[in-house]
């Protein structure tokens, strides 16, 4: 009986011991699980509290808590990683890489991109280990000029514009000076001030964004346009943004405007009936850079005369010739005054004809048109739109120096003249800017 009494003791206390260690081995598990959940993304610990301990109930539960944060948290980690080395790849130049290692991290976590916080390179080698912090929209890089100017400056100590992606037998365009790549700018800017192809141009490279930003280009832009009255930068912050913003016209197309009227026609014979016409026919304005205008009224439509516009040497003989210059009225409405007047054409005295008659010779004239237009914007293009705001012909008699003005009304004969951009007017530079 001792010895069975004795056995029963270590039983008891075996089941005891085994107790104690399940309940302290999920008490271990219970940690775990809260450890976990309190590291989780969105998680406050401060929000948590101790749950009891239940075994026999949480068991399973926690083992899938854990398992299931373990999982998120390795998922995390490995699509910032892919992110990181796309955003590296990105900075090297390796673009088709770059886009491969996006769309891996993004399939794993969608919304990786802000979820990662960069960091500002210690030893700062330039391009390809820069980062900044992009976690708001407030935080991005406005200027790009100078942040492309402080790039090119860390990545050598010679400031090269561009460097070629890929080994090449023949002398690349890095190689050339400076002053030879800004004379090649200006040549694409042209006399025609094609200022869009300039902006095309600087989608090329860090290096061409910043010739293409050049102030002396823009600068000398500016003056052509508005002359002296372009001496003052303010109010705005570069001769680039003047450009933009001032009003002015463009010279990389023509401005056009179409009218139609009815207009009645002669009886009949018979007199039972009178015909009408339908009457259409446009207008045509062509600007230049250096203040001269093209001005040519004619029922052809644009096809066939747009091409006779590119340059001011046309054979076309209904063209009228002038200058121009813009008002800006104390209204802030920009004006365009422009006087026109027919090409002058020699024509040799016949004297066979007045040789047996004793005639008098018309009495030499000369005409021209002073136009006046409000410059406007509308839709989503800017300075496109000139308003007819008087139209004038002045015809002066050579004998004696007198001038008889006949001003026309402007009704709605005179309609809007709306501008269309020309590919073919920018398309060769005579030379440079």
């Amino acid at each position: 009986e001792a010895e069975e009494d004795c056995h029963s003791d270590l039983v008891r206390t075996d089941d005891n011991e085994r107790s104690g260690e399940a309940n302290l081995q999920a008490e271990l598990q219970m940690f775990r699980a809260q450890w976990m959940f309190e590291l989780a993304p969105g998680v406050s610990s401060s929000g948590l509290e101790p749950l009891p301990c239940r075994p026999s109930s949480r068991g399973p539960g926690v083992k899938s808590v854990d398992a299931r944060g373990k999982q998120e948290i390795a998922t995390e980690e490995k699509a910032k990683e892919l992110f990181l080395k796309a955003v590296e790849e990105e900075q090297n130049g390796a673009l088709y890489e770059a886009i491969k290692f996006y769309r891996l991290a993004m399939q794993l976590v969608p919304d990786i991109e802000f979820k990662i916080t960069y960091t500002r390179s210690p030893d700062g080698d330039g391009v390809g280990k820069r980062c900044v912090e992009d976690n708001k929209e407030d935080d991005k890089m406005a200027d790009l000029l100078t942040d492309f100017q402080q790039q090119l400056t860390l990545q050598e100590s010679s400031v090269k514009l561009c460097q070629p992606e890929v080994e090449v037998s023949q002398t690349h365009i890095s190689v050339l000076p400076m002053e030879v790549l800004m004379y090649i700018f200006r040549w694409v800017v042209s006399s025609d001030l094609d200022l869009r192809s300039l902006e095309q141009l600087s989608l090329v490279c860090r290096g061409f964004y910043i010739c293409a930003r050049d102030p002396e280009i823009w600068h000398q832009v500016c003056l052509k346009i508005w002359g002296r009255s372009c001496n003052k930068l303010v109010p705005y912050a570069s001769w680039r943004e003047m450009f933009l913003e001032r009003p002015r016209v463009r010279f990389d197309g023509v401005y056009i405007s179409k009218t139609k009227y009815i207009r009645q026609g002669e009886q009949s014979l018979d007199g039972f009936y009178r015909a009408w016409h339908q009457v259409e026919y446009y207008r045509y304005l062509r600007f230049f850079p250096d203040g001269q205008v093209m001005m040519l009224t004619t029922p052809e439509d644009p096809p066939s005369i747009v091409p006779r516009l590119r340059t001011k040497n046309t054979r076309t003989d209904a063209i009228l010739l002038g200058h121009y210059r813009l008002s800006q009225e104390t209204d802030n409405q920009t004006k365009v005054f422009a006087v026109i007047m027919k090409k002058k054409e020699e024509k040799p005295i016949d004297y066979h004809k007045y040789r047996y008659f004793r005639r008098v010779p018309p009495q030499e004239t000369d005409h021209s048109f002073h136009v006046g237009l409000q410059l406007c914007s509308s839709g989503r293009q800017r300075f496109n739109k000139l308003v007819w705001i008087h139209h004038s012909c002045h015809i002066t008699y050579k004998s004696t120096g007198e001038t008889a003005v006949t001003a026309f009304d402007i009704d709605k004969m005179y309609t809007p003249l709306f501008f269309a951009r020309v590919k073919s007017f920018t398309a060769f530079s005579e030379k440079p800017l």
